[in-house]
């Protein structure tokens, strides 16, 4: 019996981090076709996904491989493909880290670690200058998909907590 608690756990683990990654990329895209999604300025829906560790380890990796594939299918340039989706990773388990404090701070490690790497990758990828501007920009692009859209998905899903994330 306990076998196949541990199988069923690792299938809806699986399938939520395949469903959280599906979202980022398709999220990334509806952000690319409007402009948002690279650049000096961004705005990526898929970003507000990044609270979803807050519910679910799931979210890690999903968000990591959801960024991972979105950038490479957006075209993004070799250190955007490596650095981004770590950027995304590390916020992703800062999240979850954060947990058990407030779900107030469910947004904060995403923005810190995207607000740090993302300025340098577009200045050692796409020349993007100056530096001081892509931290402005980027950071507010993470305040408002994180902080904003993220919380508000937060407090929709937070009703719901036990019904799309159930513990196996």
């Amino acid at each position: 019996m306990k076998n196949q608690t541990n199988q069923s756990g690792n299938v809806l683990f699986l399938t939520h981090a395949a469903v959280i990654a599906a979202l980022y990329v398709v999220l990334t895209y509806l952000a690319n076709a409007l402009g948002l999604a690279n650049g000096n300025i961004q705005v990526r829906f898929s970003e507000a996904l990044t609270i979803l560790p807050f519910f679910t380890p799931a979210a890690i990796p999903g968000l990591y491989i959801g960024c991972l594939l979105a950038n490479i299918l957006t075209g993004c340039a070799l250190p955007d493909i490596i650095f981004g989706p770590v950027a995304t990773l590390i916020g992703a388990f800062g999240t979850w880290l954060l947990r058990h404090h407030s779900k107030w701070l469910a947004p904060v490690p995403p923005i810190v670690a995207n607000a740090i790497v993302v300025p340098l990758v577009l200045l050692y990828g796409y020349g993007i200058q100056p530096l001081w501007f892509s931290f402005v920009t980027v950071t507010a692009g993470e305040v408002i998909s994180c902080g904003i859209f993220g919380m508000v998905l937060l407090f929709a899903l937070i009703k719901y907590r036990r019904q799309l994330f159930p513990e196996v």
